[in-house]
């Protein structure tokens, strides 16, 4: 695979890939190797970053990422995680007159895919999930709200994903959640890592 690795410290590399879906499959086939002095690997939308114990551990990662064949279709191993959803949220009319659909169609959209967790950012424990169907890939607000719920559900651009704790935000919100989405007392803090499947399941208007 022609990739472009970046240095980012003595100890750790950023490697630029061509999409979210390469991220996600790039990070698997790394992790999936379990290389020597690797401590951590961070997807993100369109990169990949190598953290290590020692600048020794590099050697020869380059040649390794070239080996990488990206298939766009990463076999996803995580947990599959059910959230609770309450489809109630103050941007569902308007996402409903954007896509040209009803209130109840933007509900059965969202609600029928699985998701993938592609990366974590923003705030501990805020997933970013692909799979958005394409008929809800809107924008962003024009106008963030000051104040965004924890548990709220929302929309932008291509990714779907939860409000862990509250906080500015501008995604366009479709429902809320009482699942604790962050919580530094579990064994795995965030109920969502990447790599993970996520359903939304409807419990009421």
């Amino acid at each position: 695979m022609n990739a472009r690795i970046l240095p980012c410290g003595p100890t750790a590399v950023v490697i630029e890939v061509h999409g979210t879906d390469q991220a996600i499959e790039l990070s698997m086939w790394l992790r999936a190797r379990e290389l020597a002095g690797v401590t951590e690997l961070v997807p993100a939308a369109t990169t990949v970053l190598v953290q290590t114990s020692t600048a020794a551990a590099l050697a020869g990662l380059d040649a390794l990422v070239a080996e990488f064949e990206p298939t766009g279709r990463p076999g996803i191993t995580g947990q599959l995680v059910a959230i609770d959803t309450v489809y109630d949220g103050e941007d569902l009319d308007d996402v409903a007159t954007a896509a040209g659909i009803s209130v109840e169609a933007v509900v059965a959209l969202h609600s029928e895919a699985t998701y993938v967790a592609a990366f974590c950012g923003f705030v501990p424990g805020f997933a970013y999930l692909t799979g958005l169907a394409p008929q809800l890939q809107l924008p962003r607000r024009s106008s963030p709200r000051p104040r965004v719920p924890a548990g709220s559900v929302a929309i932008a651009t291509s990714f779907t994903g939860v409000y862990p704790t509250a906080s500015p935000g501008g995604w366009n919100l479709l429902g809320r959640t009482e699942a604790t989405m962050w919580d530094d007392h579990r064994e795995r803090p965030a109920l969502v890592e990447p790599g993970d499947r996520v359903r939304f399941v409807p419990v009421g208007r």
